[in-house]
């Protein structure tokens, strides 16, 4: 039961509506979805117009030189399904390629694009509308302009010294004098919108084998890149089937690996071995502690499925909750070696548990739901600010850098190589109570997506927040050795009861980009009704109709 008078009033109202509810980090793409389904979309149709207009108004984030996961609980079936669009390195990637440079910059960055191939599956398995009206509002964006936001300038300064490097990348999105458009200002692109435009109209083979792969291909060679017209025209999404865990009464679910959702699960299994109190000391340094050594045990078992096995069902095992539970020293905190595999590791690191013997950035995340009870959920990502900062040709599109989620380190799971998945931070979430859909959660934040969706599912289910308060409270991210940042908003005395602890706290900005851009989605079934969180962290907006 909601016990939302308990927390401060959210600076947003929380959106609410019945016939459908959209909520994305844009104002202009959260409009776009509720103009779809206000024309007789579904949630699946609402989904495509929302991504192809994230793609135009933040165009940092996502786009469909990206990749990205969906969840998506399909009301006549009544059940969750995962789609996986999550890419795959060319066939020609070997380890000695790459630098740790180029894994994040430039024509060896990308993986192949999978966000397009994902939106035409959502489409073609369950959508409504014609393919082409999905993409108008997109299309009149990118050609008639749209007006940069405040936080669209601060981000594309950010960025801008990577697209300094790369002469089409930068007259498509900085002024003449090399810096960000200003807030305000109207940023037109005619590129995008033929690109967009030919989608519209000749389906994702233009993308694949036709037009536009033979333009993606061309920059590849011109630049010494890895991908070929094999490489994109084989590329195939997966349908699969979620994990989940019951917290506390509530059916939690996010995709499977090469997803590493289950470090969100295992983080709230860890959770149920308390009676967590909102920020509260005790609370606080158990969940960090958690957080620690469910990342500890993600760099070990996470990975592409076909060449490395987690042991999901051990994981996020009562049992091993229990054991891991006896390793938290609540007075001092654990040295954690970082969030990804590294070779070099600091002195006294928390080492990983053995669950197999209880075997039984720049990214963008948003949701939808429509009156016959379907919600989707999709995070995709470009990886970081603009991706590889390269644009392929005359396209307007640009190609992700999510080859830098791979190691290079041979001892590693996650090792770069031909046609693998990369271990994927991306994390939908939905959850359920006795077999009904109540919540839909999810972020941005690279491999703070880990951290920060175990905050705010918890909010909610355990502390009774409604989903815009959920989203607005404060929020931590660890990093490595005893490292973490935390909002401003917790309160002094906490933050220094976990410094006696050991914790070394870096404070943030009362609202941070750093932990993350959440929106949300929460059903009342009795009533019919829907409420929507968005995150004013950034752009985010929620429309209810």
């Amino acid at each position: 039961m909601l016990n939302s008078y308990r927390y401060p009033s959210s600076h947003r109202p929380t959106a609410m509506g019945v016939n459908g509810m959209v909520s994305s980090a844009h104002p202009l793409a959260s409009l776009a979805g509720i103009q779809v389904l206000s024309m007789g979309g579904n949630a699946f149709d609402a989904a495509v117009a929302t991504a192809a207009t994230l793609n135009v108004v933040e165009p940092y984030m996502s786009g469909v030189g990206g990749i990205g996961l969906a969840l998506a609980y399909v009301a006549n079936e009544d059940r969750v399904r995962t789609l996986n669009f999550s890419g795959r390195m060319p066939k020609a990637a070997t380890p000695d390629r790459f630098t740790d440079e180029s894994v994040r910059q430039g024509i060896l960055a990308p993986l192949i694009p999978g966000n397009l191939a994902g939106w035409f599956t959502l489409h073609e398995t369950y959508g409504s509308l014609e393919w082409e009206r999905l993409f108008q509002p997109a299309i009149g964006y990118a050609a008639n302009g749209f007006p940069i936001t405040f936080v669209n300038s601060s981000i594309i300064q950010e960025t801008a010294h990577n697209l300094r490097e790369f002469p089409k990348s930068s007259e498509t999105i900085l002024r003449s004098d090399g810096n960000a458009p200003k807030p305000g200002e109207r940023l037109v692109w005619p590129d995008l919108a033929r690109t967009l435009d030919l989608i519209a109209h000749q389906g994702p083979d233009v993308f694949y084998q036709g037009e536009i792969a033979e333009k993606i291909v061309k920059q590849s060679q011109a630049m010494d890149g890895l991908f070929t017209m094999d490489d994109l025209a084989e590329y195939e999404v997966e349908w699969q089937e979620p994990i989940s865990a019951n917290y506390r009464g509530y059916d939690i679910f996010v995709p499977p690996p090469n997803s590493s959702g289950f470090q969100v699960l295992q983080t709230l299994k860890m959770m149920e071995m308390i009676q967590p109190r909102y920020q509260d000391p005790d609370t606080l340094h158990y969940f960090m502690e958690s957080v620690k050594l469910a990342v500890t045990d993600r760099i070990v078992y996470a990975g592409d499925p076909d060449y490395v096995t987690a042991p999901i069902a051990g994981m996020l095992s009562g049992q091993y909750a229990a054991e891991q539970y006896e390793r938290v020293d609540m007075e001092r905190a654990a040295v954690v070696r970082g969030e990804h595999y590294a070779e070099n590791t600091p002195d006294n690191f928390l080492r990983p548990g053995d669950p197999t013997k209880f075997d039984l950035g720049m990214t963008t995340h948003f949701a939808i739901a429509d009156r016959d009870g379907n919600v989707v959920s999709v995070t995709q990502t470009l990886g970081g600010g603009f991706g590889s900062s390269v644009i392929a040709g005359d396209t307007g599109i640009f190609l992700n850098n999510m080859s830098s989620y791979f190691d290079l380190d041979e001892g590693s799971p996650n090792l770069i190589g031909p046609w693998k998945r990369v271990d994927f931070v991306v994390a939908p979430t939905q959850s359920f109570v006795d077999g009904k859909f109540i919540l839909s959660m999810g972020t941005p934040g690279g491999w703070g997506i880990l951290q920060t969706t175990p905050q705010f599912l918890m909010n909610v289910l355990d502390y009774g927040m409604n989903v815009q308060q959920a989203i607005e409270a404060p929020r931590l991210r660890y990093f490595t050795g005893r490292h973490v940042k935390m909002e401003e908003r917790f309160p002094l005395q906490v933050r220094e009861e976990l410094v006696r602890r050991g914790h070394e706290i870096d404070v943030l900005n009362a609202f941070s980009r750093t932990v993350g851009g959440a929106q949300g989605i929460q059903v009342d079934q009795e009533q019919g009704t829907f409420q929507g969180g968005a995150d004013p962290r950034r752009d985010g907006v929620a429309l209810g109709y």
